[in-house]
């Protein structure tokens, strides 16, 4: 949404330091759409949605212990390693298995030049493009190849090469040329000759393909297509759901927390010309960080976002010229003495 910052003197003028009347501008900011509904989340008696805490977590465990085995079953079978791979990082339950995935994309990668054989077939559009990006988006410097046109048969092919299309590098004149000519096929595809799920997954991507979307966001609509599919594995399904609901009430709670800080500070009456988007904003982060072991760096990061937004409406609506010089100053002298006196801490530890 575009903000109006205008030169139109708010209706509450102020007293200026030299005794005169300053005529403040008015940003039009709307207010916070969430108002105080997170606070209930803030309250240590809140028993949320799971009543026996304990156990779901427990029934979590036991199914990250079978998704192990599962990673181990299929260790010399690239193509199902692959696709188990590929539907465990999309249901946003690989954060619990990133040493497993790790050394198995890092043998797929040694020996991905000798994947021709067995299960996995070197004209087989859909494995292709899906080792392409799981490798690709690891780290890996793996090459493009050639694009054959003839290779595309299937619209889970299709699709997935389109997602593959999104991590291509500079110099990826292949896969530039398979992104149009990707999207027009996915485009005109005969929604008779494709499931339902795959024809949602299809519509889904051209609007947000993976690369671009947030993980939890991208996550829950998968959850919901995954379900649908006749092949879907019920252990999968089952840990991607409890995951996704234990993640959901801890940064419920972690905004709770934030936004009962916002209003022990009084934001709203102490700097009436901000943007209360305290709620946005831990939701940006999420974006970076949703993963359980940073829950600090979430509160942390979000905290300083805010007081930076209140900042950057000081300077860009609220403050004077006369006022914001000085206010500036007296920001560097801090900053100064604050990192003096971590040098001055360092220097004794050291």
């Amino acid at each position: 949404m575009s903000v109006q910052v205008s030169a139109v003197p708010s209706s509450s003028p102020s007293i200026g330091r030299s005794g005169s009347v300053v005529e403040r501008r008015s940003a039009e900011f709307h207010e916070s759409i969430w108002g105080d509904y997170f606070l209930k989340y803030a309250s240590p008696s809140n028993s949320m949605k799971f009543k026996f805490l304990g156990r779901v977590e427990g029934q979590v465990e036991e199914l990250k212990g079978e998704v192990r085995k599962m990673l181990t079953d299929v260790a010399d079978k690239p193509s199902q390693m692959l696709h188990l791979i590929d539907q465990i990082q999309r249901l946003g339950i690989d954060y619990h298995f990133e040493r497993e995935i790790d050394e198995q994309l890092e043998q797929i990668h040694k020996s991905y030049s000798q994947l021709d054989h067995g299960d996995f077939k070197g004209d087989d559009l859909h494995m292709i493009a899906l080792m392409f990006r799981l490798l690709r988006q690891q780290g890996y410097n793996i090459s493009s190849g050639n694009f054959k046109e003839s290779l595309v048969i299937d619209v889970r092919g299709l699709l997935s090469l389109y997602e593959a299309c999104h991590l291509r590098c500079h110099g990826d004149a292949i896969l530039e040329e398979a992104l149009p000519f990707a999207i027009t096929c996915l485009e005109s595809i005969d929604e008779r000759k494709a499931s339902t799920s795959l024809v949602k997954q299809v519509s889904h991507a051209l609007k947000q393909p993976l690369r671009k979307g947030l993980p939890r966001l991208e996550a829950r609509h998968y959850i919901s297509l995954y379900q649908e599919e006749p092949s879907h594995d019920e252990v999968l399904l089952a840990l991607a759901k409890l995951d996704f609901n234990l993640l959901q009430e801890q940064h419920q709670k972690e905004l709770g927390k934030i936004t009962r800080w916002w209003k022990d500070i009084d934001v709203a009456r102490k700097f009436p010309f901000a943007r209360d988007r305290i709620v946005e904003l831990f939701f940006w982060i999420l974006g970076a960080y949703f993963q359980p072991k940073f829950a600090v760096a979430r509160d942390i990061l979000t905290r300083v976002i805010a007081m930076t937004s209140i900042l950057d409406d000081i300077y860009d609506v609220y403050g004077t010229l006369e006022e914001l010089v000085p206010f500036t100053e007296a920001i560097e002298r801090y900053m100064i003495h604050i990192l003096f006196l971590k040098l001055l801490n360092l220097i004794e530890y050291v």
